[in-house]
């Protein structure tokens, strides 16, 4: 089963949510704050970190800004913040998904498993997702999901499990608009809600992450009102 760290400075949840997600299986790593955490993942990468954003020494976006320059494991983020600037934020940093404290096991436990699966679709799936299963080529892009890479030109572009999907998706059909809801579907179980912003946030990383490899690049096109497209070469 895959491998979770907590990170969370209140033991409390530590333990509750440990308790919980053990129940199903999951090794469980914890981690009292983020400067801990990202020295343990160094020696015992997880397959998926929840980070709470207020901690002492080191706080969750702080902590996400760093784990995103060398890993693109996905990020849950609990929060108790009302302020919706936070999770646009972290949406934009690389975040996968937002619980907002107070918050029920079984919720928790359901995106865990929902981020999971976008993370690693299983082979059971494999016949109705035959061909997102193959290297996707169009023109200098190449995209492997088995191996979760991404090439522009050759060059590597790491990319979050949400990006990676946002953009298969677009990428498969060039020339064709997809609404942001289409675009929901394709990244996000249908258990998991999102609002338009979150698509729109995950485009902008999108482009800066390309654009970071290539000043030129400008293949995700907008069609305001309407949705995203691919260009086609």
């Amino acid at each position: 089963m895959p491998t979770i760290a907590l990170v969370d400075d209140d033991r409390n949840i530590l333990t509750s949510v440990s308790i919980a997600l053990e129940a199903e299986g999951y090794r469980i790593m914890t981690y009292t704050d983020g400067s801990s955490a990202l020295e343990g993942f160094k020696s015992s990468p997880p397959d998926l970190a929840i980070l709470d954003i207020k901690m002492p020494r080191m706080d969750g976006m702080e902590m996400l800004r760093r784990l995103r320059q060398k890993s693109d494991v996905p990020v849950i983020f609990l929060t108790s913040k009302d302020e919706e600037i936070d999770e646009l934020f972290g949406l934009k940093m690389g975040a996968d998904d937002f619980i907002r404290k107070p918050f029920s096991q079984r919720l928790l436990v359901e995106r865990v498993k929902a981020v999971l699966r976008r993370a690693t679709p299983k082979d059971g799936a494999a016949a109705k997702e035959s061909d997102s299963s193959k290297v996707l080529e169009r023109g200098h892009l190449r995209m492997d999901p088995e191996r979760h890479t991404c090439t522009w030109k050759s060059e590597p572009v790491t990319l979050t499990v949400t990006e990676f999907l946002i953009l298969q998706s677009l990428a498969s059909r060039p020339g064709v608009v997809k609404s942001r809801n289409a675009l929901m579907d394709a990244a996000y179980d249908d258990q998991v809600y999102v609002d338009d912003r979150t698509i729109d946030s995950h485009i902008k990383r999108l482009r800066k992450k390309f654009k970071a490899v290539d000043e030129a690049f400008d293949m995700i096109e907008t069609l305001y009102g309407v949705g995203y497209r691919f260009k086609e070469a």
